[in-house]
């Protein structure tokens, strides 16, 4: 949607800066860490669309699964990165902790496995990593086993700015689009839009995924966006749109230190130039309202139908009820 955004000023010491290398190891364990967590969601949630049901979402403390069914009951797992502890509650109120620590992934792996056995939800995962080129098994990764509590502290605050800014953007698309959600194979914050119509069967090719598990990702037409702790010095914003319309890659988009790369076959923002603008919330949002546009206007999507003003009914309701709007 073009015109004015409701965004507004943020201070750069709200988006925290944290160089990929400073914090690789610990980012790779973190990686292993989600990836056990994500399986266990995937062992008991039923099927969604395009994967939805395994993702987990930025919190006040860090990144949760949400509610999974188990039984007649519910449960959830959080990694809490202030506290540093990875936390599983139940409904029935049974709580148990996992210390989020320097640990290889094995032993992660072990203690995770025995905090739900002893809340009475024993699972069983597919126990190695999905999209990693070495898919170690979990159960004999000592190889992994890096945790600063700094570093991921600061990721999560990543996540946070990211998960915000990518949220109101969200708010302009009346078609189907995604939650704001963290998908722990990539381990990148991602939201995606559908213009509602089929896509082509994707080629796969993921490591160590199968195909079919892309096919289910990718069988809708889509323009996807989100934040990876890489592809910059302190990670990037992407975007890009599957099948990718022709023109999409010269279209231009804001604001001038996003690219398109063809290594990646997407447009990228490197994180630091966002977090060094004059206005970050903006300098982000410019890139994903014009990334959008790359894809829906190339690819002729009906945007009259799918898209809308997210204060549209601010006009008719009491003043007190008004949606406080970013910068307000």
């Amino acid at each position: 949607m073009t015109g004015e955004h409701t965004v507004g000023t943020r201070t750069p010491s709200a988006w925290p800066a944290l160089r990929v290398a400073d914090w690789t190891a610990t980012r790779d364990t973190l990686h292993m860490w989600m990836q056990i967590v994500g399986k266990v969601r995937l062992a008991h949630a039923p099927l969604l669309n395009h994967w939805w049901q395994v993702t987990s979402y930025v919190s006040p403390r860090g990144l949760t699964t949400s509610a999974i069914p188990f039984g007649a009951g519910v449960f959830d797992i959080e990694f809490d990165f202030i506290g540093h502890r990875l936390v599983v509650r139940t409904s029935d109120g049974g709580v148990r902790t996992v210390a989020l620590e320097p640990k290889p992934v094995a032993d992660f792996y072990r203690e995770t496995m025995q905090a739900l056995r002893e809340l009475g939800i024993p699972t069983t995962i597919q126990p190695s990593p999905n999209e990693v080129e070495v898919a170690v098994p979990f159960a004999e990764d000592d190889r992994h086993d890096t945790y600063d509590p700094g570093a991921a502290h600061l990721f999560w605050r990543q996540l946070l700015q990211a998960d915000r800014v990518l949220g109101e953007f969200r708010s302009y698309f009346v078609g189907k689009v995604s939650p704001v959600h963290f998908f722990w194979g990539a381990m990148d914050l991602a939201c995606t839009r559908f213009s509602g119509r089929a896509a082509p069967p994707h080629p796969g090719g993921a490591p160590n995924c199968g195909d079919w598990v892309m096919e289910e990702g990718y069988s809708r037409e889509l323009s996807s966006c989100g934040f990876w702790p890489g592809g910059g010095e302190e990670g990037a914003f992407y975007a890009y749109a599957y099948p990718e319309p022709d023109g999409f890659a010269e279209h231009a988009v804001a604001p001038d230190a996003a690219f398109y790369s063809k290594d990646n076959g997407q447009f990228l923002l490197p994180y630091e130039a966002v977090r060094t603008a004059d206005d970050p919330d903006r300098a982000l949002a410019s890139f994903l309202h014009t990334t959008y546009e790359a894809a829906a206007v190339r690819g002729g999507w009906d945007r009259a139908a799918l898209e809308d003003d997210p204060d549209r009914w601010a006009p008719r309701r009491p003043r007190h009820h008004r949606r406080r709007r970013q910068g307000d």
